[in-house]
């Protein structure tokens, strides 16, 4: 089959496109999947850059699991297409179901979430024309929307519905968003409005307008002199911090909650080592929570909400396979709002 194979870490030249990759075959209780579309995520990038540190040594190369990982991988963890091989266990009529892919690979409670296996790290993922996964985790899926538009969704929602989740975000809260423009920070737009919360959208000024259509009330400029004050004039205190960002932002955006106010997690594109005056977090009583990928409740709280049509899939560009190491290189740009999807339709 055709496949795009990282080699080991480093930049996109460790990405290898192969035309005689062998088929992978469905195990018992497994399908395989002829794949459509595969998105492309933060994860992506930063398991091909081994940037995840270790904890004990914040520089250390290594997977999301803070561990070694095992080269050759095919990456890619979220999944459109339809079941083209039933292992043993599942029923055949499942063949020719179009299917979206829950990519949390882990059995038991949310507490295995914290060392899943993840697709396209510990497991090879979707950029391939065929990928295997438990049966389980390729939920049938009913919509007018194109296979393109279905990939945006798995990981950059379900984080965004873990991290809502997480922070526990209620009718009429008021919600900062920092990187609205990416895959999580414009879904957690989407679904922090769609609970009624009110969205205070961080990004830059070319994206604001992007940003309102999606349901924020209001914007403020990324590169803004007083992050803190300038959410303030527009909104007051916060309830919740929801941050992909961190980085030099970090103290002012536990600044801005207000008392008991919640600060949650989920990235740290901007540097993940920071400071703060630990001052604020206890005179304040604040929280502050770690989040990361979604649970399996957390995905099938986002598939009623595809089901039901009350998301809008942010579909910036797609890329055929074979360009995958030139769609990674624009995504690391960050010129666009939305996701970047792999697509596989037809030859090479």
């Amino acid at each position: 089959m055709r496949a795009v194979v990282l080699t080991g870490f480093g930049g996109p030249e460790k990405l290898e496109y192969r035309e005689d990759v062998p088929d992978p075959q469905a195990g018992p209780g497994e399908v395989r999947i002829r794949v459509a579309a595969a998105a492309i995520n933060n994860t992506d990038i930063w398991t091909r850059e081994g940037a995840y540190g270790s904890p004990e040594d914040p520089g250390a190369t290594a997977g999301w699991r803070r561990e070694p990982l095992k080269f050759p991988r095919i990456q890619g963890a979220d999944v459109v297409g339809r079941i083209d091989q039933a292992g043993a266990g599942v029923p055949e009529s499942r063949l020719g179901e179009r299917v979206i892919v829950d990519p949390m690979l882990y059995t038991g409670g949310e507490r295995e979430l914290v060392d899943t296996e993840y697709l396209g790290s510990e497991r090879d993922g979707g950029f391939a024309e065929f990928t295997t996964v438990p049966a389980k985790n390729a939920h049938a899926i009913d919509s007018a929307l194109g296979d393109a538009e279905l990939a945006t969704f798995p990981t950059a929602y379900a984080t965004a519905m873990r991290m809502l989740n997480r922070a526990a975000v209620r009718d009429g809260e008021t919600v900062v968003v920092t990187g609205a423009s990416g895959g999580v920070g414009s879904a957690l737009i989407q679904l922090a409005t769609l609970r009624g919360a009110r969205v205070v959208a961080i990004t830059s000024d070319a994206k604001r307008e992007r940003a309102l259509r999606l349901g924020a009330h209001a914007t403020v400029d990324r590169r803004v002199n007083d992050l803190e004050a300038a959410v303030r004039t527009e909104v007051g205190p916060v309830d919740v911090v929801a941050d992909v960002v961190a980085g030099p932002s970090f103290p002012a955006l536990l600044r801005m909650l207000g008392p008991l106010g919640r600060y949650v997690v989920a990235g740290g594109i901007a540097g993940p080592l920071v400071e703060t005056d630990l001052r604020t977090v206890y005179l304040r009583q604040l929280q502050l929570i770690g989040s990361s990928f979604g649970t399996h409740d957390d995905f099938r709280q986002l598939r009623r909400h595809i089901a039901s049509g009350e998301l809008t899939p942010l579909l910036a560009a797609t890329y055929p396979l074979r360009e995958l190491p030139e769609a990674q290189e624009a995504f690391a740009a960050k010129e666009f709002f939305g996701k970047i999807v792999i697509t596989l339709e037809g030859p090479a």
